[in-house]
């Protein structure tokens, strides 16, 4: 067995240095586990400790280098041969050498900038993760440690309601609205659907969220489509005339913000999809594109200009204070 054996080993692990403080968030794998992982923010400081333990104090550990990686990277499933890093920074944290015994390294990688947010889908995925590599001849020994980045937006100063008219001639003619088209992670969809002509027999009414994922470029273009939610509106046929009411809570859904032409490599958009079915299952639908957002939970100073930040990638919106003081109390 020692013939085979590549000597000395190690363990590796990294700690942060707000461990004990940071927030966590849930955060679906590409198994469709959902675990949970330190949360940062475009502009955060990410810092701590790598601790290097030998596996046999009495052997010296050989190395061509130790450093550790902050990276940003997009994983397209069906081009596993290459990866695209966005954000790629190292520091060295020892020069070739050996360990005689086991050690600990200070790290810092100060305002890291995080432009996009940390995502999971059916064709791709976009995480940032801290790597810590000991270099050596026959086999590096490494270790990887993944974070999530939320990307956080100011309220929309323009957020116009929805109104539309559709219908089939002489069958059947409704009108649907909603209060807005921008909608924060747990904002609730208010609206309404009148109708104004019924000449067919419905059945059945409701309305579904959903998520579609668009990734590749040029003839290598991928589509996907996922119902995030259901919702019935209406159960049996309406009259002429007759006003039904909308009120879809979005906090209990699996939902990220709106994300257009990430990297040029993949867009996620969210519909509402109004459904109608008649009485021979003929179905009818409309779909309205709506823009979601994502805040914090307690706006705090220091989190002001990452938020300022975000939003001005978000679309143009303006980062003046008082109209962040106005959304926040008509948030409240």
């Amino acid at each position: 067995m020692s013939f085979f054996s590549f000597g000395q080993s190690a363990q590796i692990d990294i700690v942060l240095n707000d461990a004990e403080t940071r927030k966590k968030a849930e955060h679906k794998t590409e198994d469709g586990k959902v675990d949970q992982y330190f949360l940062f923010y475009d502009g955060d400081t990410v810092s701590g400790k790598v601790n290097i333990t030998l596996k046999n104090p009495a052997k010296r550990l050989e190395h061509q280098g130790i450093r550790i990686e902050f990276i940003g990277k997009i994983e397209l499933y069906y081009d596993r041969g290459n990866n695209y890093e966005f954000v790629s920074l190292v520091k060295d944290l020892a020069q070739p050498g050996e360990l005689t015994q086991s050690r600990t390294f200070d790290f810092e990688f100060t305002n890291v900038e995080k432009p996009y947010e940390a995502y999971t889908g059916q064709n791709v995925k976009l995480r940032y993760f801290l790597r810590v590599t000991v270099s050596r001849r026959l086999n590096d020994i490494s270790k990887e440690m993944d974070i999530v980045v939320h990307t956080l937006s100011m309220y929309p100063e323009l957020n116009s309601s929805i109104k539309m008219e559709v219908g089939i001639e002489d069958c059947l003619h409704i009108e649907f609205e909603y209060n807005k088209s921008k909608y924060h992670l747990k904002d609730v969809i208010v609206g309404k659907i009148y109708f104004l002509l019924v000449r067919i027999k419905i059945r059945h009414m409701e309305i579904n969220i959903i998520k579609r994922e668009m990734t590749g470029t040029g003839t290598n273009v991928y589509h996907e489509n996922d119902t995030i939610a259901k919702y019935e509106i209406m159960d049996g046929a309406p009259v002429r005339g007759e006003s039904i009411p909308i009120r879809l809570f979005l906090a209990g859904y699996e939902i990220t913000p709106t994300m257009r032409g990430i990297n040029k490599k993949y867009s996620v958009r969210y519909y509402l999809n109004l459904v109608l079915i008649d009485e021979e299952e003929r179905r009818y639908f409309k779909q309205q594109e709506i823009t979601l957002w994502r805040r914090g939970d307690v706006v705090r100073k220091s989190m002001s200009h990452q938020a300022a930040i975000a939003s001005q990638r978000f679309e143009s919106s303006s980062s003046d204070e008082k109209a962040l003081a106005h959304a926040q109390a008509k948030e409240q």
